[in-house]
Order: structure tokens, then C-alpha cells, then sequence
């Protein structure tokens, strides 16, 4: 099969049947061999109605409904899951990813043999701003952090080769980071295309401000995996190290100063009295504590992740 569509929705009735058109136009166009894959993240209208029966009609098309909504990241694990196409490709349901970009991102995969090739909305159609400048802002701070040179991170319209999404796990809202977790499972030829970008044509946009604050978190969090993830004992290990170690000699300080002085007959003051006693108090608990978070860290990873994972209530042509 050459290529797996995977397309995630919530409550995207709307848009469905002129996407479903468009796609299956593109796909006769360029005589591909197909699946396509709809991710219903627990929409509460038609869609899932009208997935089943594009489903009737067409045994290529497929789709996967979740019990509740999950969010994004969920829906595209479920799907990287179940895809069997060589390629496979990601996109928005709403119509601002044009399925005639389908060919392009298929080719630089292979033919020029990239791993994963990012879609960029160069030129967007959104309120500059409330989504254009925190975007840039965004991607840019997602650049100088993760070290992936793109200029679009948050762009749904990507290609992948089967081989990377079966080898990297997207949970929580790490679907911006997919060309970071593909970088750090050793995936480095990641490329990036010009995409057009559509006015948004039916309903109103599921994601909010909100989304650049959780994304500069997850950027946060993905850094801190990527580096230490395996070992968070060498980060806060050094930390609390050098808490210790700060501590220790400012306690060493203060009862060599006290002794000296006792010594030499010279003016001495209680030790709760020198402000180098709640220094070295301070200091020497942060120090384990950071010790005990290394630990801790230690502990977790190793222990069995229990996120809440997707629930599907419904599946079609699998």
C-alpha cells in the first residue's frame, strides 16, 4: 500500500463530505493505493455518521471513535497504530490542509528519502494576533530548545515514513514535538515543505490561547525527556550535589569561625545567630531533596506508565 491517510476530527460534521471529495480526487488522480483512516476524538454531531458511510461506500476508507475526547495526540497514536501504508500522512479536517499537497509531501519521502517532512504554513490566513505572532514565538523558542530546524511545528499536514511512527509514542499533547520524538528515536533526515493554507471555512477553531501556554510546557517537558528522560538522577543528582556541597562549607564556616574565635579570646556569636547557619540549613535540605526527586525519578521510570490511554467505542473496515 502506498500510502495511510490519517485524518483526526472532533466535530467536524461540517467540512466531512467536501474533505471526503477532495481527498478521494487527489487519490484516483495520482493511481495511489490507500487507506484512509478518521480519528473521531469523540465528536458529539454526525461525524461519526458520516464516517460510516463514506465506509459503506469505499472499503479504503476506515475509521476509529474514540468512547470520549482524548485530544490530538491520542487520536494520532491510535492511528499510527493501525496504518499500513509505506507513507504515511497526517491532516487537519477542517479544510485549512489541502489534500492537493498529498503528491509533494509523498514524493520527498520516496523519492528523495526523507524520514519525516513537516508541512509549512508560510503564508496563514489567522488573526495575526492571536495565533500568528504567539506561533512565531512558539516555533521559534521550539527550534532553539529541541535543535529541529522547522519553522512550522504546530502545522498538521506532515509524511512520515511506516518505520518512524512505529517507533515513537505520542501521548499527552506532544503532537506539536512529533519531529522532536522522531529526532530523539535517532530519525534525523527531517525535512520541511511550503504547504498552502486555507481560511478555516466551517465552524470555529478547537484550539485556544491556551495551547501556545501547554505548548511552551510540553516544549519544557519534551527538553527535560530528551535529555535526561532515561537518567534523572544525573540532573538532579548534580543539583543536589552541589546544594550539598554549598551547605556543607558554609557549615564548616561557621564552626571553624566559632572555634577561632573561642581560641583567640575574640567576640563570638551564637551559631542560630550567623545568617551562614540558615545558608547551610537551607542548602543541605534542598540538597536532599533533590536527591530524593533523583530517586524518585529513578523509581518511575521504571515503573509501569499508567497515563489513561484512548478508548475506542467503535471501529470501521479494520
Amino acid at each position: 500500500m502506498n500510502l495511510s491517510l490519517l485524518i483526526p476530527l472532533l466535530n467536524e460534521e461540517e467540512s466531512l463530505k467536501e474533505l471526503y471529495t477532495w481527498i478521494i480526487s487527489v487519490m484516483k488522480s495520482n493511481n495511489y493505493s490507500y487507506e484512509i483512516i478518521f480519528l473521531d476524538d469523540g465528536s458529539t454531531d454526525q461525524s461519526w455518521a458520516i464516517i460510516e458511510g463514506f465506509a459503506t461506500g469505499n472499503s479504503n476508507v476506515k475509521g476509529i471513535r474514540f468512547m470520549k475526547n482524548f485530544g490530538k495526540s491520542q487520536a494520532l497514536h491510535a492511528g499510527f497504530a493501525k496504518a499500513q501504508g509505506d507513507v504515511i500522512i497526517t491532516m487537519d479536517a477542517d479544510l485549512q490542509d489541502s489534500p492537493e499537497e498529498i503528491p509533494g509531501l509523498y514524493e520527498m519521502i520516496t523519492s528523495q528519502n526523507f524520514d519525516l517532512v513537516s508541512g509549512w504554513k508560510k503564508k496563514r490566513y489567522d488573526s495575526v494576533v492571536s495565533k500568528n505572532l504567539p506561533s512565531k514565538l512558539f516555533n521559534w523558542a521550539a527550534r532553539k530548545t529541541s535543535g529541529v530546524t522547522l519553522n512550522d511545528f504546530n502545522c498538521g499536514l506532515k509524511a512520515y515514513k511506516n518505520v518512524v511512527v512505529k517507533n515513537i509514542e505520542v501521548s499527552g499533547e506532544m503532537h506539536r514535538y512529533i519531529p522532536v520524538l522522531a529526532k530523539n528515536a535517532g530519525f534525523n533526515k527531517i525535512g520541511e515543505r511550503i504547504v498552502q493554507h486555507q481560511a478555516r471555512k466551517y465552524g470555529e477553531t478547537k484550539f485556544g490561547m491556551e495551547r501556545f501556554i501547554n505548548g511552551f510546557l510540553d516544549l519544557i517537558t519534551i527538553w527535560f525527556l530528551s535529555r535526561f528522560g532515561k537518567r534523572p538522577m544525573h540532573l538532579f543528582g548534580a543539583l543536589g550535589s552541589m546544594m550539598f556541597i554549598i551547605g556543607f562549607i558554609s557549615a564548616g564556616f561557621i564552626g571553624i569561625s566559632k572555634l577561632y574565635n573561642l581560641y583567640s579570646d575574640l567576640p563570638y556569636t551564637l551559631v542560630t545567630n550567623n545568617p551562614w547557619f540558615y545558608i547551610a540549613l537551607t542548602t543541605m535540605v534542598l540538597g536532599t531533596q533533590l536527591f530524593l526527586a533523583g530517586f524518585l525519578g529513578e523509581i518511575i521510570l521504571r515503573s509501569k506508565n499508567n497515563e489513561e490511554r484512548y478508548k475506542v467505542s467503535s471501529e470501521v473496515n479494520f
